[in-house]
């Protein structure tokens, strides 16, 4: 089939590819402008964007898709992403985390007759976690599983009719940085499942949302990076998880910022002293144990400032020979 295409990041360029393999060919790729990113700020464009010139697919870049903006130069980007979907020959829209909301015509486009639709691939079972951060909200909140919604695609916020599922678990020690990548794959696979009985005319059984075990993944703040030590192990631990690759869990010793970036929660008693809340309590191996509010962390891997990922205890080691007592401290 003919697809149109609409992502940015790595998570879309994964389905993209999937859908690709699977034979159906995507005659146009919507993604988010290029943006500056990384250490240096350089403008950079999305990965679906590079996915897409390798492949020399056209690519539109309009930094909204509702064309009553008041805007002139955002208005004229939008008509024109209008006038190129109405004109383009395609069977249906695949969406996977673009960034912009798709306007009710641009729905209507894909709806025409002759045509499937609008799909959407969603990383959360679906009606939890509508929204912008799926993945890290469901491991911060101590989630035991996850997985994957294909939606068809109404005007509202991820609320459109659920025609595919996959569930997967979330280990106890996995971060969001490992979880995307399982569900990214799963993601595809799903999507081009969907497309082949489309293809093969095959009626889909759209599911509608329950009203009941909405939740909304807000996106993640810089600012929620700071631990709070008067917290429970269990909670910083997920927090310290859900915040791996961004945007890091932070907190301070010594005056200067450290990165926390895997974690866990001890398996038994390990230790025989108890400490205030962000108190070091001991060494062993690579990992540094922590006194939480509730219970005792067991941290695996941080970052110094200006310094590589390493494990903990090479982190803290010098901090440790230099302080009898460490104490970590809100940024």
């Amino acid at each position: 089939m003919k697809i149109v295409f609409a992502g940015t990041p790595v998570f879309a360029a994964q389905a993209m590819h999937a859908i690709e393999m699977a034979g159906h060919e995507i005659v146009l790729v919507l993604t988010q402008p290029d943006r500056r990113a990384g250490r240096g700020m350089q403008i950079q464009a999305s990965p679906v964007k590079i996915a897409a010139l390798e492949k020399n697919i056209p690519v539109l870049q309009p930094e909204t898709l509702k064309r009553n903006i008041v805007d002139p130069q955002k208005k004229a980007q939008a008509n024109e992403a209008y006038d190129c979907l109405s004109q383009l020959n395609f069977d249906a829209m695949v969406v996977v985390a673009y960034g912009l909301i798709l306007p009710q015509d641009i729905l209507d486009i894909a709806e025409r007759k002759g045509r499937h639709g609008c799909f959407n691939i969603h990383a959360s079972l679906l009606p939890r976690w509508r929204g912008a951060a799926p993945i890290a909200r469901a491991i911060e909140s101590g989630d035991s599983k996850t997985g994957v919604s294909i939606m068809r695609m109404d005007a509202g916020l991820d609320t459109g009719d659920v025609v595919l599922v996959g569930e997967i678990s979330i280990d106890t020690d996995e971060t969001s940085a490992i979880l995307h990548d399982r569900l990214a794959v799963l993601g595809g696979e799903l999507m081009v499942e969907v497309l082949t009985l489309l293809d093969q005319n095959q009626t889909l059984n759209r599911m509608p949302q329950p009203v009941n075990g909405i939740t909304y993944a807000e996106k993640i703040l810089k600012t929620e990076a700071q631990i709070d030590w008067s917290l429970s192990a269990a909670k910083i631990d997920q927090r310290i998880r859900a915040f791996n690759p961004f945007p890091g869990a932070t907190s301070t010793l010594n005056k200067e910022v450290y990165k926390f970036w895997k974690s866990t929660l001890p398996k038994g008693l390990l230790l025989n002293k108890t400490g205030a809340p962000g108190e070091v309590l001991g060494f062993d191996g690579d990992h540094v144990y922590i006194q939480c509010g509730q219970g005792i962390i067991e941290v695996d891997e941080m970052q110094k400032p200006g310094g590589k990922k390493t494990s903990a205890s090479a982190c803290l080691q010098p901090a440790h020979l230099q302080e009898k007592i460490l104490r970590f401290l809100k940024v």
